[in-house]
């Protein structure tokens, strides 16, 4: 646990670094995400092979809040899929790091996303493959808690529920934000836990900021058998860094160099 712990400050310092020298980007997006990712690529839960990205038999992470991007870029650098020294190209001309995820420039990502409201079919599709083909791979979905406004998730949601996909995990980052403002304020669904009951999901709502509670929760994911599985993570939007930031909801803006410093300074990276 303390080993991913450090992971995470690692994490962390490239998003902060990546989107700061972009100039552009959505750090505190990023960052609510970081033990979920964490736990999932170094946990030991989640099978992938850097060296061969597509391999079959592969467990899939597909990250529908793609403006988040910069989350699953230092995830997959990490993980030894390409040179962390890449990060820095964030956003700029020609890197295959693009603004949203690009499946067709960059190993290791599952599916091109930042059309909010997809990711979620996405993954039904996939794990649907791995019904009928009989493999035993399973796909993590993230998703946030803007975009479960959408309708599409809810077609997806009961669909993987007639199909009996238990190879299906949905992870909400619940930081309370999307990009006009609070998610009370834009489309209020709280509460969720008995609508993705009443779907036919298994639910456990977890501490999403807590490394041990998001680990335990995605280990009991794969124990699940004839329905898919949800887990309901609140999280601070920014987490740890939200007193550095000049506004509560700090959607799709870059830290300038100062308050990176002083973001660096308090997560010990």
């Amino acid at each position: 646990m303390d080993e991913l712990k450090t992971k995470a400050k690692v994490i962390r310092k490239h998003i902060i670094n990546a989107t700061t020298e972009a100039g552009s980007g959505h750090p505190t997006s990023s960052l609510s995400g970081v033990e979920i990712g964490v736990a999932l690529y170094f946990g030991g839960l989640m099978r992938y092979d850097a060296q061969k990205p597509d391999f079959p038999d592969r467990d899939r992470f597909i990250l529908s809040k793609g403006h988040a991007a910069p989350l699953l870029y230092a995830l997959l650098a990490e993980a030894g899929y390409f040179s962390s020294d890449q990060i820095l190209t964030l956003r700029k001309l020609g890197s295959p790091l693009e603004g949203h995820p690009n499946t067709r420039r960059l190993p290791g990502v599952e599916a091109s996303t930042g059309s909010l409201g997809q990711g979620l079919s996405l993954g039904l599709g996939h794990a649907l493959v791995g019904k009928m083909s009989g493999r035993k791979f399973h796909t993590y979905v993230m998703l946030g808690d803007g975009e479960i406004g959408e309708g599409q998730v809810w077609e997806a949601a009961m669909a993987a529920t007639k199909y009996r996909t238990d190879n299906l995990t949905a992870i909400i980052d619940q930081n309370g934000y999307q990009q006009t403002g609070s998610t009370e304020e834009v489309l209020d669904l709280q509460p969720l836990r008995p609508k993705w009951e009443s779907f036919g999901w298994r639910v456990q709502e977890i501490n999403g900021n807590d490394m041990e509670e998001a680990y335990n929760a995605l280990k009991k994911t794969q124990e699940v058998e004839g329905q898919p599985s949800v887990i309901i993570a609140s999280t601070v939007k920014g987490w740890p860094i939200q007193d550095v930031l000049s506004e509560q909801n700090h959607h799709g803006k870059p830290l300038s160099k100062e308050e990176a410093d002083k973001a660096l300074e308090l997560i010990g990276a």
